[in-house]
C-alpha cells in the first residue's frame, strides 16, 4: 500500500467508517507497507525510480518487459494505480494513455520529467548540433549540420510543422514539439535523478538522506557513461547513424552524431516509398556500412534499406525497454552495449 493510500485509510478510520480490525492492518510496520509507491509508464525512468529510491520505494512499470513503449494501453487497475501512487513518474507527450491517466486519477502526485530537465524540440533534435561535419571528421561533408532527426540530406527538414508531423511516415502518434527521449543524453537523466530525490525526500523526509545518496550514486555511474562515449567516439572514420526510428536525438547531439531515420519519433510510422528511396540512396552515397535495427520496434524498414544498398544490421538499443533481444538486461547495460556497437560501426579509434 502506497502512503497516499495509507493516508486515505487513516483518514476514514479516524471518522470511524471502518471498523477496528479492518483499520489496523494498514499502520503496520514492515513490508511494502513502509515504502512509498512510484508509478512509470517507461523502463528508463522504472531503472531510475529503483534506484533513486532504494530499498524505500516500490516501483511499478505499466509497461511490461518487452512492450513497446509508444503502444501502450492501459487496464482499468492500472490506471487506478497511477491515481493511488505516491509519485507518478512520467514524461508527458510520449504516451497518451500515460497523459491521460495522469490528467484524470493523478494530481499533487505527478511528477513530469519536462517540469525537471529541459527538453530539445523534436525540430531542435533534427537541427543543428553546433558541430560541422567537415571533411576531416568523418571523410565527408553533409552539407548541413543536423545531428538528432529525419531531414533530408539536401538539408531540409521533414514532418517539423509545430504540430510534429511523422517525419516520412503516415499517421501515427502525436508526439508534441518535445523529443522525449531524454534518457540517452545521461546529463539530462542525472537532472530528473535529483529531481526525483528531491520529490522522495519531500514526501519521506525521514530517508532523505538515502534518496540524496543514491542520487549521487546515480549520477556517478550516469557520469561514467558519459565519459566512454564522449572518450570511445571522439574519433570516428563516419558519424552518420541510420537507425529505425528517431529516438536517438539526445544522444547524436550530445555526441556529435548524424542521425537519419526513414521514420520519425513514432517507432510504429510507415515511412513512404519516396523516404526509402531517399535513405537508401544517402546510405549509397556516403558509403555508410551499417544501418541499425531495434530489439522492440518494427525494424522492417532499416532491414530493406540495409538489404537494397549491401549494408549490414546490428541493433542499437533505444533502451525504451528490456526484451529478450536487448543487448543488455538494464540501463547501464544496454548503454555500453550500445557504445561498443557504435564504435566498431563507426570505425572509432
Amino acid at each position: 500500500m502506497g502512503r497516499r493510500s495509507y493516508v486515505k485509510a487513516a483518514a476514514v478510520c479516524a471518522v470511524g467508517i471502518l471498523t477496528a480490525s479492518g483499520c489496523g492492518g494498514g499502520g503496520q510496520e514492515g513490508g511494502s507497507g513502509d515504502r512509498l509507491s512510484v508509478v512509470t509508464g517507461v523502463y528508463p525512468l522504472q531503472w531510475l525510480a529503483s534506484q533513486v529510491g532504494g530499498d524505500h520505494v516500490d516501483v511499478e512499470n505499466l509497461a511490461g518487459p518487452g512492450t513497446d513503449p509508444h503502444e501502450l494501453e492501459l487496464a482499468p487497475r492500472q490506471i487506478g494505480s497511477v491515481g493511488n501512487a505516491d509519485v507518478a513518474f512520467y514524461i508527458g507527450g510520449l504516451q497518451p494513455a500515460v497523459d491521460d491517466a495522469v490528467s484524470s486519477q493523478g494530481g499533487d502526485n505527478a511528477l513530469d520529467v519536462a517540469d525537471l530537465v529541459e527538453l530539445r524540440t523534436l525540430e531542435e533534435n533534427a537541427g543543428s548540433s553546433g558541430h560541422d561535419h567537415s571533411e576531416g571528421e568523418g571523410g565527408h561533408d553533409h552539407g548541413h549540420e543536423e545531428s538528432g532527426g529525419s531531414a533530408d540530406e539536401s538539408g531540409h527538414e521533414e514532418g517539423h510543422d509545430g504540430g510534429h508531423e511523422e517525419s516520412g511516415g503516415e499517421g501515427g502518434h502525436d508526439h508534441g514539439e518535445f523529443d522525449p527521449h531524454m534518457w540517452l543524453d545521461t546529463e539530462r537523466f542525472t537532472a530528473a535523478a535529483e529531481g526525483l530525490a528531491d520529490r522522495l525526500s519531500e514526501i519521506d523526509p525521514d530517508h532523505a538522506s538515502d534518496y540524496a545518496a543514491n542520487a549521487e550514486s546515480v549520477t556517478g555511474t550516469l557520469g561514467d557513461i558519459d565519459t566512454e562515449y564522449s572518450e570511445g567516439l571522439a574519433e570516428c572514420d563516419s558519424r552518420d547513424i541510420v537507425v529505425s526510428h528517431s529516438a536517438f536525438g539526445y544522444l547524436a547531439h550530445r555526441y556529435d552524431l548524424h542521425q537519419i531515420s526513414p521514420t520519425g519519433v513514432d517507432s510504429h510510422a510507415e515511412p513512404t516509398p519516396a523516404r526509402l528511396a531517399e535513405v537508401a540512396e544517402t546510405v549509397r552515397e556516403h558509403d555508410i556500412g551499417t544501418v541499425f535495427t531495434e530489439p522492440l520496434s518494427d525494424s522492417s524498414a532499416a532491414e530493406t534499406i540495409a538489404s537494397e544498398t549491401g549494408a549490414k544490421t546490428a541493433v542499437l538499443d533505444p533502451v525504451e525497454g528490456v526484451a529478450e533481444k536487448s543487448p543488455g538486461d538494464d540501463y547501464p547495460s544496454i548503454m555500453r552495449a550500445n557504445l561498443t556497437t557504435l564504435t566498431e560501426a563507426l570505425g572509432c579509434s
